[in-house]
């Protein structure tokens, strides 16, 4: 459907009006609607499991794996969690508020929210998201990605069949579609995607001061590390997992590995056994392997590899027509050189050498780059890692692990500078679509009148002595 602006505009305003009348914000009515988005969603598994497989070449095992699990390991958490995240807190006002005794703090939902999501993820990346503005009590417009076409056609007809328009409803398009819903006057925007659209999104947002989350891949990508010391078989065999996973597209993956020379040519042998093993010799042939998701993305893939042919040692070569390229290892890569300097987004892994004894010059270099979403360190020298981990700047990351943070309850998910700000997941994202309101409960008796002209210097010394 092509969407005028005009259409957008009524949308707003009938969520706006919908809103307004009070409906979204009883914790009942917000379990309510869980509920049946949870129920929406495993009654359309199989239409989901199609349709990620029409528009990213996913496995059915990959589709519950990283959408429908996730999705609805979500909603049961703000399910659990929701009636004690919404009560209001009670504070104490303290002796400066006497004799106002009680403060509260209510957690107040924004009102209409825009979640604008991606391809890579498109099931996890709305409905995760909108399981958060629910549980906030927001009405919710997503603007679903154009490119994962099949995706945003179910998840159209799923929202459609489960809740009003006025209330949740899903739009796609292109970037034009986008525009004009950002041009409208929403109380909280949700973007997950590049960190330049993420800049347009925030300008854009801006003339209506509206509050933005990003989630972003990060400018110059995800950085691994490889100790001298680490267990080389298991880290190979978990960052080929990780890179085969949706053909590399993932925001939290692992754009370049950097490993200690003493050790890489080891590695990059155990990295070709575990592509192997996990995939075949030739991926683009597996029909459980992930396809890039337009053909422009593999043009955009196909041609760098290119550029790095003469180091190319494992992989390097992909179809076309289906869009599948191998899983590709580029080695060695200097550190300063094009391809370690943005987001990849792709099945190529460019492996760079340090001395181990110099790790410490890498961590300056990424250091020096902007942001990563995460960030993961493979050793047996849990000090020197628990140290990087809490002196780097990224997102989130894992120690001898990929990824599974994500997996986590309770946790933030979120990115920082160019990989985004704000977080979410469980109770983070129920704050991320709530706001604040603190409220004091005052008395009509016994009010100091200190604060009150005229100013004497009784007043003034009396003032003195109870602020010390």
């Amino acid at each position: 459907m092509s969407y005028m602006r005009e259409e957008i505009h009524q949308i707003f305003v009938n969520q706006h009006n919908y809103f307004d009348s009070g409906e979204t914000l009883s914790v009942k009515f917000r379990k309510t609607q869980l509920r049946k988005l949870k129920e929406a969603v495993i009654k359309n598994q199989d239409l989901i499991v199609d349709a990620l497989h029409k528009d990213l070449g996913r496995s059915e095992m990959e589709a519950y794996l990283c959408d429908i699990g996730p999705v609805i390991m979500e909603i049961n958490e703000c399910l659990h969690g929701l009636r004690k995240w919404a009560k209001p807190e009670r504070h104490l006002s303290g002796m400066a508020s006497f004799p106002s005794i009680f403060t509260r703090v209510y957690k107040m939902p924004y009102g209409v929210s825009l979640i604008i999501s991606p391809f890579n993820f498109p099931i996890l990346l709305s409905f995760g998201v909108l399981a958060a503005a629910i549980s906030g009590g927001n009405t919710a417009i997503i603007k679903a990605s154009s490119k994962s076409y099949n995706s945003t056609l179910a998840m159209k007809k799923i929202i459609e069949e489960t809740f009003d328009e006025k209330y949740i409803t899903v739009i796609d398009g292109g970037h034009d579609v986008a525009d004009f819903c950002l041009e409208e006057r929403s109380d909280k925007i949700f973007y997950t995607g590049s960190p330049n659209v993420g800049k347009h999104v925030m300008e854009l947002a801006s003339r209506n001061l509206t509050p933005v989350t990003l989630e972003l891949g990060g400018e110059n990508g995800n950085w691994c590390i490889v100790r001298k010391d680490a267990n080389l078989k298991d880290a190979a065999r978990k960052i080929a997992f990780f890179k085969i996973l949706n053909s590399g597209q993932i925001c939290i993956n692992i754009n370049q590995v950097a490993v200690a020379k003493e050790v890489a040519d080891e590695f990059v042998e155990e990295l070709k056994k575990a592509f192997v093993k996990q995939i075949g010799e030739c991926a683009y042939k597996n029909e459980d392997y992930p396809k890039l998701i337009t053909s422009r993305a593999y043009e955009n893939i196909a041609n760098e590899a290119k550029e790095y042919q003469d180091r190319i040692v494992f992989g390097g070569e992909g179809n076309p027509e289906t869009q599948k390229f191998n899983p590709t290892i580029i080695y060695p890569v200097k550190i300063d050189e094009k391809i370690v300097n943005h987001e990849i987004f792709g099945p190529l892994l460019p492996v760079v050498t340090f001395e181990d004894d110099k790790v410490n010059e890498i961590l300056e270099v990424i250091s020096s780059r902007e942001h990563g979403l995460a960030l993961y360190l493979f050793t047996k020298n849990k000090k020197w890692a628990k140290k990087v981990m809490q002196t780097q700047q990224y997102g989130g990351g894992c120690i001898n692990e990929v990824c599974i943070h994500l997996m986590v309850k309770g946790v933030p998910f979120n990115g920082t500078g160019h990989s985004g700000m704000g977080a979410y997941h469980g109770v983070w994202g129920f704050r991320e679509f709530t706001h604040p309101s603190t409220t004091l409960f005052g008395h009509t008796h016994m009010n100091l009148s200190l604060r009150e002209h005229p100013y004497s210097k009784k007043k003034k010394d009396m003032m003195s002595k109870f602020l010390k």
